[in-house]
């Protein structure tokens, strides 16, 4: 099965091309004073959006919460689906899927 579809789709600047999705991690609370940061390190939980793209017509719903890296992944899921977001496996992944 072939992972292009019969669209052909638009033609869009390089930059424009690319989906993506930000990962938030908190850092409040780590610093032995309130407000303050501890550089480089934060919490192993936080939020997770997809990023606006014009091109690609992604206007990002409300940010995911995640609460500990397990939960990374369904957030990841859950941010797929409610901004409409088609995935098409790699080739390397076709390893894993039934050929008909």
């Amino acid at each position: 099965m072939s992972s292009k579809t019969e669209d052909a789709g638009k033609k869009v600047s390089h930059e424009e091309r690319m989906i993506e999705v930000r990962l938030s991690f908190w850092t409040d609370g780590i610093a032995a004073v309130e407000g303050n940061i501890v550089p480089k390190h934060a919490r192993s939980s936080g939020l997770m959006r997809a990023e606006p793209n014009e091109a690609h017509g992604i206007v990002p719903e409300s940010p995911v919460a995640f609460h500990s890296l397990m939960d990374v992944t369904s957030a990841l899921e859950r941010v797929l689906i409610e901004n409409g977001i088609v995935l098409h496996h790699s080739k390397k992944m076709g390893k894993y899927f039934h050929k008909e």
